[in-house]
């Protein structure tokens, strides 16, 4: 079935509705909490008298350069003169790994501690992030620190027993005695980090997730009695795609007048506390998938290098789509997810839920008079994700409503779309050709569509029992 060019206008007005007037008068409870909000922010923004000290830590670090290299060459000239022995090259060595060693550990307190203490620092998916800045938070850096502090006492008591013959036996004593403290503190922090860590978790209502499959789906929203939250509540369990969502379930709530300040609360969290982990938890992910758990050889087709560029999350930046289409079973919301975990431990805030969910969430929007401020409230996510369209038929209402936000989404901020449908079936997900052609048309204009084709993964030790995958044309 034909469709319609790129010439289709880039905002529906039928998508906005009029945000309620301001009243001529403010809300005295907002009169009454500007006092104390004021100074929790003042409080909050000294924070920025710590930068100085990051700094300082800098310089250090050109110290301890220098330091390197003043060593080194006092070895060269050494060896060259023919005055360093075995037992005074391993000293000079040692010495200048305990150097590069405690280098390691300025490095490891600026970066890690400006991030966590003063400001994230976006590296937008850096190819060099390091692996431990993605999970960074105050328990795992003094842990890190505490671990660092004792290979640095190891390298000291080692010097020590190398040049056993010009170190007395009381320092010898001491400087075992002194390691072994180290390495008993560290253990400390390390085991008071682990139920400080469940602590967290338990206080953010994260439910443990049971169960497994190749591709994720779905997860429950969650309503309160006039309180709805912007935040998709995290699912209790894992989900088999989305067979498990129907058309009239509940949305990730955002619907409610409370849900301007639940997202700055949100973004707040995300920004402090435990850095990437808040932005997983927050981002309402039905399981957790990384890239590197994906297996690559199973489909049949599958452009991985594709896969591999994306991986890098330069769409993002570029404010560009994802669109997986494929049978169930083949990875597609393994890949979604996969995609915005990367993103959330890159410093990006993401949000995840099945098209039916994004549907019902903006009919509730829409009901309360304040689909425009809710569309508005959405462009603070880099990245969203729209799972399982396809599996339920949209009806009208709900389909024009997932047009909004795709038409919103245009060239504002990314989407990644999965889909068991090939693009010329859209028009009977969505009920209506004109509908599914404006969808395509901005979807599919700044885009990279993977087509995963393959058995279904969850199925392959049971046999297709009679049925074939459908192909995606």
């Amino acid at each position: 079935m034909p469709l319609p060019s790129h010439d289709t206008p880039a905002h529906d007005h039928s998508c906005s509705s009029p945000a309620p007037a301001p009243g001529p008068f403010r809300d005295p409870r907002e009169v009454a909490n500007f006092a104390p909000a004021a100074l929790g922010y003042a409080l909050f923004a000294t924070r920025w008298l710590q930068a100085p000290l990051y700094f300082g830590l800098v310089a250090a670090q050109g110290v301890y350069v220098y330091k390197f290299f003043n060593e080194l060459w006092t070895l060269i000239v050494h060896v060259i003169n023919g005055h360093a022995d075995e037992t005074y090259v391993m000293l000079a060595v040692l010495k200048l790994v305990d150097v590069v060693m405690i280098a390691n550990l300025l490095i490891m307190t600026i970066v890690g501690g400006y991030e966590t203490f003063v400001s994230r620092i976006n590296l937008q998916g850096h190819r060099d992030q390091p692996e431990w800045l993605s999970h960074v938070n105050s328990n795992v850096l003094k842990v890190k620190l505490a671990t660092a502090i004792v290979g640095i006492s190891s390298v000291h008591l080692l010097q020590m027993f190398v040049d056993v013959h010009h170190t007395s036996r009381h320092a010898l004593l001491w400087g075992t005695v002194i390691h072994m403290a180290f390495i008993l503190s560290a253990g400390i922090l390390a085991y008071m980090s682990g139920p400080m860590l469940e602590s967290r978790k338990s206080n953010h209502g994260c439910g443990g997730h049971e169960g497994g499959g190749h591709e994720g789906g779905g997860h429950a929203g969650s309503h309160g009695a006039g309180n709805l939250r912007l935040i998709p509540k995290p699912s209790t369990g894992w989900h088999d795609d989305a067979t498990s969502t129907s058309a009239g379930r509940a949305a990730p709530s955002a619907s409610a007048p409370t849900s301007a300040p639940a997202a700055k609360s949100a973004s707040a969290s995300s920004r402090g506390g435990s850095g990437a982990e808040s932005r997983i938890r927050a981002a309402g992910f039905p399981a957790p998938k990384a890239l590197e758990d994906f297996d690559h050889d199973y489909p049949r087709s599958l452009d991985r290098e594709a896969v591999a560029m994306l991986g890098k999350l330069n769409f993002i930046t570029a404010k560009e789509n994802v669109v997986l289409l494929g049978p169930p079973g083949t990875g597609k919301t393994h890949l979604a997810v996969a995609f915005g975990t990367r993103a959330c431990q890159a410093g990006h805030q993401v949000l995840f839920a099945t098209v039916a969910e994004w549907a019902a969430r903006l009919a509730d929007a829409k009901a309360a008079g304040r689909l425009t401020g809710e569309l508005a409230l959405l462009d603070r996510y880099p990245l969203l994700i729209a799972d399982a369209l396809g599996y339920f038929p949209l009806q009208a209402e709900e389909a024009q409503l997932f047009s909004c936000l795709v038409a919103h989404r245009y060239e504002r901020g990314s989407l990644i779309v999965t889909s068991d449908k090939p693009l010329s079936g859209w028009d009977l997900v969505l009920s209506d050709t004109v509908v599914a052609s404006a969808v395509i048309d901005r979807l599919v204009h700044h885009s990279e569509i993977i087509s995963v084709e393959g058995d279904n993964y969850r199925m392959r030790d049971h046999g297709s029992f009679g049925f074939a995958s459908p192909a995606v044309r």
